[in-house]
Parts: C-alpha cells; structure tokens; sequence
C-alpha cells in the first residue's frame, strides 16, 4: 500500500545533525528517512528548505475560556502554527478558572480539543488555596504545576509563600511532576517599586527605565536561589520559567549535581534590550523585564554554550487598552510573541548550530515535560515539521500576525529565516503565512 505523504529534496535537522533527505510519513507519524519503497499518495517538494521539528513552547497564555478577548485557542494557536509550532503547554492562570481543580482542566481542555490547530497539554496551578487538588490534577493529566513567587497579577491565581511553595515541591515530588515557578522576590518588587515611583518617572518616554529598575536583577536571582533550594530539599523537579539574567542562569548551573532543575529564557531577553523598550514603550512590558545590552549578549553566549534547556514565548497577550495606561505601573506585563519564536532564535548573530536551534525550541521541552513522539525528527516520531527558508529575510508587520491583537514588539524587526509550511502529524496547518485546515489539536498528557 502507498504511504500518504513523501516529503522530497530538503535538508532535514535532526539530533546527530543536518541530512539532506527525503522523509516519508504515513498516518501521522515520520516512517523514514529517505526514499522509500512504496509510493506516496501525496508529495511535497522542499527543494532548499531546512525542515526542522514543529516548535514545542511550554510557555503560552491562551487565556481560554474566561478571557479569550485578550487571547483564545484558536487565535494563539494560529500564530503558533504560522511560526512553525505545532504544540504548546498553556499556563494555568489569566483563564477564569483557572487550572486550580479538575472541574477547571476539564473545562479548558474541552476549550482547547474544540478549537486549538494545533496539539497541547496543560499546567495545573499551585496557589495557598489548592494544595489538596494536587493528586486529582495528576491524575488528570496535568504536565506539572506553576507557581508565582511574587503577586501573578490576577486575582483569583495568588502567589505561593514559601510554605505554600515546600509543601506544592513535596507533593509533586511524590507524583513525579515538575514545579514551574515564576521567580522574583515579592518584598523587594514591592519595596522597590515603592522606592522608584517616587524617584523616578511612570509616564513618558522613560517610563520602561523606571519599570526595569522596579524589579533589579537581584529580585530574580534571589527568588532563583530560593527555589533552587527549595528542590534540592525536597527532591522535585524543578523548572525555572522565563530567566531574564545571565546570573541566575548560571547559578541553576551549580545546582544540576544535585537537582533535576531545567530553566527556559524567552526570545525577547536574548533579542530586545532596555534601549529597544524605550522605542517600543508598552508592548515591551513584561515581569522580569527586559535588561541591558551587556546581559542580551550573555545570554546569547549562554544559549551557544548550552546553559537554558530550551526558549519559550510566554505568549501573554492583552487587549490594546490594557497597554495604553500613562502609568507604566498600571500598564499589563505580557510580551505577545508566539509567532516569532523560531525566527527570532534563527536569526541571532552569530547564529546558533540549526541542531542547538531544534534542541532549544522542540526536542528538549517535549522530553522535560513527558511529550510523547514530540520534538525530534525520527522514525517513530509525530510528523510535527517546520519547512523553513533560511535565507529569507523579512520585516515583521502588523498585518502579518495572527494573535488576537497583534501587539508584538518585534513589528518592524526584521528577520532571516521564514517559516513556510508547517505540518501536525502530517497534515498541513500553515501555508505561506496563513492558518489552514480545520482544528486538528489534541490534549497530550505526560508519559512515563
């Protein structure tokens, strides 16, 4: 019998490196690599494309059912697809409920098999108020559980004190799941944002400047320290979401001996600088905030060197009045940014190995979180492809985005490396720019 689709003359990113290769697939799952011996139904010609595995983000704010005018399934998932992802882990919060019982995961993942293109699994919350809920969310199929150490900004998902976050690690230590924690110190982004407010300017053009001093790197390195600690006690696997400093990067580093820890850095600290956020203004918001030249250059040396297990977006979108408060104080923390994950990495300078790129924005996040034939281009393996031109550079416009409101910070950054077609288990789900087909998402749980 023929296979069902044949994908011809392109250059395959795989684990042991780059392959010039053709790659069949048939019922949703990469058969082989190279010419097969039976015929295809369909084919596709990728004739100078780079085909790399579709981009895993555990780090998406989709904020269905509660708040899906700021962002929904449907939308978020779209831009994802359109930059060359195909399956994301959405956080627990900015949804009302949030994922703090089974009654609210049961409600988001019947949201999300509705309308998401593209495969998903979800985080529970750990919050003072839900510690008894831990088990029943395992059970249902939860990745891990996400904590904030400082106020969340929504007011139904509170921040987990220290007792809270022991007792969260203990009891996720027994179910074998991961703690995400969101790590800044509380008192000092209080006490600081207190001390610049009346120092500094909330309004105007220097605004962000009085926005970044508010939460100091020490605001994030401590609370890293905190939570490192925390794990090493209690044996959980931690993971540390969104690191904004080169030094707490580095200080996970000294951990590893004696804690399964991971940590994830997002394009717009490896990309934007502070002086970037005071050209931008509002859309560039966001908890930690985005720093200097000198820390954008470290961590771009720290993604080279291997010290982040991979990059996500924390695609956390807003409608457009939430950003245009003259308080900067009162303005919302998200950086909408799911679409241009994969181009973003692509085209750092210099440019990392295409393999450290697959690793940072696939394979390594769909193993951490227990993705089951996610994130590796492979016999065996989901068909979840990215066909990317590499040599395609092109300004990012509004018109070009498909997330609800289109506030990205990157509108007017011009890339190199576009992503063309992108395939969910064989089945295309974006074309030259466009969201195709009908919703194909599936709700993963983790594997053993």
């Amino acid at each position: 019998m023929p296979i069902d689709l044949l994908i011809r003359g392109g250059t395959l990113v795989t684990p042991d490196g780059t392959i010039q290769a053709d790659l069949a697939i048939d019922q949703g799952t990469i058969v082989a690599l190279g010419d097969p011996s039976d015929a295809a139904r369909d084919e596709i010609d990728a004739t100078g494309l780079h085909i790399f595995p579709g981009v895993v983000d555990p780090h998406v704010h989709f904020n269905e059912p509660g708040r899906t005018e700021w962002e929904g399934f449907a939308t978020g998932s779209a831009a994802l697809a359109v930059g060359g992802g195909t399956t994301f882990i959405d956080m627990p919060l900015n949804s009302t409920p949030p994922v703090l019982t089974v009654e609210a995961f049961d409600v988001k993942a019947a949201a999300g098999q509705a309308r998401s293109g593209c495969d998903f699994a979800l985080w529970g919350g750990l919050t003072p108020t839900n510690l008894d809920q831990l088990e029943a969310l395992a059970d249902r199929g939860v990745i891990g559980f996400k904590a904030f150490m400082c106020d969340s900004g929504i007011d139904d998902f509170l921040r987990a004190d220290d007792d809270t976050l022991l007792k969260g690690m203990e009891r996720a230590a027994s179910l074998g799941l991961p703690i995400a924690v969101h790590a800044e110190n509380q008192e000092l982004a209080v006490g600081m944002t207190r001390r610049v407010r009346g120092e500094l300017a909330t309004q105007g053009p220097s605004a962000m400047t009085t926005w970044t001093a508010s939460r100091p790197p020490l605001c994030e390195i401590d609370a890293v320290n905190r939570a490192l600690l925390f794990a090493r006690h209690t044996g959980c696997k931690l993971h540390l979401v969104h690191l904004s400093t080169a030094y707490a990067v580095e200080l996970v580093e000294t951990f590893r001996p004696d804690v399964d820890v991971t940590c994830e850095t997002c394009p717009h600290y490896l990309t934007l600088t502070l002086s970037d956020t005071l050209r931008i203004g509002p859309n560039a918001k966001c908890a930690p905030p985005i720093r200097t030249d000198a820390n954008r250059d470290a961590l771009q040396e720290l993604a080279r060197q291997g010290g982040f297990d991979f990059i996500a977006s924390d695609h956390s979108p807003s409608p457009s009045g939430l950003k245009a408060s003259r308080d900067i104080f009162d303005v919302w923390g998200g950086i909408a940014g799911v679409q241009s994950t994969l181009s973003a990495v692509l085209s750092l300078d210099p440019p990392l190995p295409l393999t450290q790129v697959a690793r940072l924005t696939a394979t390594h996040a769909a193993r951490r979180f227990g993705l089951a034939g996610k994130g590796v281009i492979a016999p065996g393996f989901d068909a979840d492809l990215a066909l990317v031109d590499l040599h395609r550079t092109f300004t990012l416009t509004r018109d070009m985005l498909l997330d609800r409101h289109r506030l990205s910070p990157y509108i007017g950054r011009t890339f190199t490396g576009l992503p063309i077609r992108t395939l969910l288990r064989g089945h295309t789900i974006a074309l030259d720019g466009e969201a195709v087909g009908h919703p194909l998402g599936r709700l993963i749980t983790p594997s053993a």
